[in-house]
């Protein structure tokens, strides 16, 4: 059996930039809700830090959904926006 080489620095970066690549499409559109050990609910996949709110706090949160989703299109045009289709 012959020894393995060392992989040099650039099959190094390439082999990191191709899971980087990978991971990322991985986790696109999916959310992951978790909870934590204090007992808050995290929703993972909006954004590069979990957001995390107490029960009583979501269920708050999606009583207001509608005034939400209202207050988002009637302010729309200053919000920043990924996509501005």
């Amino acid at each position: 059996m012959l020894p393995m080489s060392e992989p040099t620095k650039e099959e190094l970066l390439a082999r990191i930039a191709e899971l980087e690549k990978h991971s990322g499409s991985k986790k696109i559109g999916n959310l992951e809700f978790r909870v934590g050990a204090k007992g808050g609910v995290s929703v993972y996949g909006l954004g590069r830090f979990p957001v995390t709110l107490y029960y009583e706090q979501w269920i708050r949160l999606l009583d207001a959904a509608g005034d939400l989703s209202a207050f988002l299109e009637g302010n729309k045009s200053r919000l920043k926006l990924k996509d501005p289709s």
